[in-house]
């Protein structure tokens, strides 16, 4: 998983722009808000249609989401309520930007495509779920094909290129929600097998 493997180095490239954010009096949760604001309007824009504008507005709006983790500790200000704040907006984001795509079909008159986007947020949704279950449980919850990284980049990358013209938007959808849901077993079946020991 990206989010996993490539933290370090992303936190490193961050941690400049986290300074200058300090220095100006931004606080994590502030940048935690924009950031699920500035998902929500790409949300909207990939609603009315403006396809490859919503997926870099909400690209940036996930980007914020890095920020704030690495601000956090570069404050000193980790915090439960922040991590729980970050959890919650991290899956409200999905929301919405599923939401926007849904609308975007539906008018369109695309029910299959809809269906399989509830599909596909269904998943994403379970995901994280599956990792407070089982770290709940005390064993480890991550892991899997598709994390919240994978998702989004898959997601912004499909959305922006259709709204350029290029005929993926179908493939990107039903390969989000297979890939999710492969996730989705995976991490159960690790989850099976770590409460077993």
């Amino acid at each position: 998983m990206l989010d996993i493997r490539a933290r370090k180095h992303v936190s490193r490239a961050v941690d400049p722009i986290a300074r200058v954010a300090a220095k100006i009096g931004l606080t994590p949760s502030v940048v935690t808000v924009l950031g699920l604001l500035i998902s929500v309007a790409g949300a909207v824009l990939i609603a009315m249609g403006y396809l490859t504008a919503g997926a870099v507005t909400a690209g940036g709006g996930a980007l914020l989401d890095i920020l704030d983790g690495v601000l956090a500790r570069l404050t000193g200000t980790e915090s439960r309520r922040g991590a729980f704040l970050d959890s919650f907006t991290d899956r409200v984001g999905e929301v919405a930007i599923w939401t926007g795509l849904s609308f975007y079909l539906a008018e369109r008159s695309e029910s299959l495509l809809v269906v399989a986007s509830l599909v596909a947020l269904a998943g994403s949704l379970l995901i994280p779920f599956l990792r407070a279950k089982a770290e709940g449980e005390g064993v480890e919850g991550k892991g899997g094909l598709m994390g919240r990284a994978e998702r989004l980049i898959v997601f912004g990358v499909g959305v922006g290129l259709a709204g350029l013209g290029l005929p993926i938007l179908e493939a990107t959808i039903w390969a989000l929600a297979a890939l999710t849901w492969l996730t989705v077993v995976q991490r159960f079946y690790n989850t099976w097998v770590r409460l077993g020991e």
